[in-house]
């Protein structure tokens, strides 16, 4: 589920919403870097929010200050977007992106001091880990064993990296996984039975041979993300 062996034509055919996505922020970024303007006419800011500037609730989403965030959250999106994208069809994806990031930011408003900017996919990406979480214990039809190992370990590190990691909106991270987790239901329907942690994790012990090679992959990849997520807050 969240190894891609597609190429970049399979991949914008099968996935085109988190393919639009991704070439939204890179567009943006580049638009960053050459426009100050530009910027301060999109970036989340409280105090505009609270003068009547609403969109700045909406287009933080998409925007990234550096090659390093940029990377990572598009990379993340990339990784763990294509399952929800074919899971949940294109109409109820970009809904739920949006809703949770749009949640996140109004919970950055709302907690936030009221002269607090941010910007970055974060929170809509952390909405994506609220319904693959919500799917771990509540919809395990959804989501196999390993898989599930897979979403609880990343979000743990996601976790660390939220309160180790300078330079990162708590508030977006929190609540948009939260919103996620809430809009869960709605877009997936409630299961017929749940899964305990003792079930996800029987045996921590496996071997590493039982390990495929697609895993290995993952992984690599994963520690990559932890890397540029690291070397964010020197850049």
């Amino acid at each position: 589920m969240f190894v891609r062996t597609e190429n970049f034509r399979t991949f914008t055919k099968l996935y085109p919403i988190i393919t639009t996505i991704t070439a939204i922020h890179l567009v943006l970024w580049l638009i960053v870097q050459f426009s100050e303007n530009f910027l301060h006419l999109t970036v989340g800011y409280n105090l505009l929010v609270f003068q009547g500037e609403y969109w700045r609730l909406f287009t933080p989403i998409f925007l990234h200050e550096s090659i390093t965030h940029l990377l990572f959250n598009s990379l993340s999106l990339v990784l763990f977007g294509p399952g929800l994208e074919r899971l949940l069809g294109k109409v109820k994806f970009i809904s739920m992106y949006l809703l949770g990031g749009i949640a996140a930011n109004v919970a950055t408003l709302l907690l936030a001091p009221v002269y607090y900017s941010h910007l970055g996919a974060s929170g809509a990406i952390f909405a994506l880990f609220g319904i693959y979480f919500y799917m771990v214990f509540f919809r395990p039809d959804m989501l196999n064993t390993a898989n599930s190992q897979i979403v609880l370990v990343i979000l743990a590190i996601s976790l660390v990296m939220t309160f180790f990691t300078g330079n990162v909106n708590i508030y977006a991270h929190l609540f948009g996984f939260l919103a996620g987790t809430i809009m869960a239901p709605i877009f997936l329907g409630k299961g017929t039975y749940t899964r305990s942690l003792s079930q996800i994790f029987p045996n921590m012990r496996r071997s590493p041979s039982t390990a495929g090679k697609g895993q290995s992959i993952f992984w690599i990849v994963l520690i990559v993300l932890v890397a540029l997520g690291a070397l964010s807050r020197f850049m």
